[in-house]
């Protein structure tokens, strides 16, 4: 039996309807009409125990709303959820024993006090034994380097400084399963790489299920090996990443830089689709012409002065599937069975 299990899910919200003008407005006051908005609709999925997975989609698309159900924050319009055989909403309590949930933009620290009272109020929330809690405490201080901020009252903590304590007192009592909603949001580049390195090393060490929603796809990239892909509250995708990148990642940017004059520029195999003077961006299909290839005609014509190969990044990769939708998985069903669009 899996660890997380999803099937055919729905949430639906009642939303005010806005009346126009101020008559409208008036109406409102006495008789109020709704419109249903389905955030989720008829999602499922599995996810196994010590797995990494990427929840991507655009705002709006429904991640938020499907973590707030597994969390038992949210309670389904229909469908069935279990969490290591819990039913999240019945069981909130035992279901909060074995999660640990961070929200990029909400703390769950006390505003007010120093970062340590924090830890020491959550232990006796969690009830977790003294000596697994300054076990935990000496290792999230080593790998997230907590000890420059302990003393420091929350409201005080740069946002860096803030994530790694969210992320740590997310981990004190030895969760199961590991939500995380955003967690590099704001972040700079080594606070990222610092974050991603530790939930490597708590998903490796401790085999922490990891469920990841994020819209920095170097997130997914260098943390997950499977992706689920949602728009619009349904599933477009659940598979390995590297199975979009073989699909949508066959074209290749050449960036060459040339010497002398390039009018009239042209090269077999390559569509040019930018140039700044004697700069050339070339995009090319890897599956029809190598790179190695393409140098070769460039340089029978021209003098090359410098050159860069790029890869289509994954955010394109991701549009990509956006905009083909149905039409791709039908052209490839043979080479993603299993998956679904």
């Amino acid at each position: 039996m899996s660890l997380i299990e999803v099937n055919h899910l729905y949430k639906e919200f009642q939303v005010a309807k806005r009346q126009a003008g101020l008559w409208g407005a008036l109406r409102s006051l006495l008789r109020r009409e709704y419109l249903t908005k389905t955030a989720v609709r008829d999602v499922s999925f599995a996810v196994n125990q010590g797995e990494m997975v990427g929840y991507v989609g655009p705002n709006g698309a429904g991640k938020s709303t499907t973590i707030k159900m597994l969390t038992g924050i949210l309670v389904p319009t229909s469908g069935e959820i279990r969490v290591n055989n819990l039913i999240p909403y019945k069981e909130r309590q035992k279901n909060a024993r074995q999660i640990g949930v961070v929200f990029g933009q909400r703390t769950q620290l006390w505003w007010d006090l120093p970062t340590i009272e924090s830890f020491e109020l959550l232990k006796q929330v969690f009830q977790i034994p003294d000596h697994r809690y300054k076990q935990n405490m000496a290792t999230f201080a080593d790998i997230l380097g907590l000890d420059e901020f302990l003393n420091t009252p929350v409201r005080q903590l740069s946002l860096g400084q803030r994530m790694r304590a969210d992320i740590a007192a997310s981990l004190l009592h030895d969760p199961l399963i590991l939500f995380l909603d955003e967690p590099t949001i704001g972040l700079d580049v080594l606070a990222k790489e610092r974050m991603r390195q530790f939930i490597t090393e708590i998903n490796r060490e401790r085999g922490v299920t990891v469920i990841l929603t994020t819209h920095d796809m170097s997130d997914i990239e260098k943390l997950c090996r499977r992706m689920i892909l949602i728009d619009n509250g349904q599933v477009m995708y659940d598979g390995e990443l590297v199975l979009i990148k073989d699909l949508f990642g066959k074209e290749r940017v050449l960036i060459v830089d040339l010497e002398g004059e390039t009018d009239s520029f042209s090269v077999a195999g390559a569509q040019l689709v930018k140039e700044e003077g004697n700069r050339k961006w070339l995009r090319f299909n890897r599956e029809l012409t190598t790179a190695s290839q393409l140098i070769n005609r460039i340089s029978e014509k021209y003098e090359i002065k410098d050159l860069t190969i790029k890869d289509t990044e994954i955010e394109e990769m991701i549009r990509h599937i956006y905009e083909k939708g149905l039409a791709v998985y039908e052209m490839n069903s043979c080479r993603i069975e299993n998956n679904k669009f």
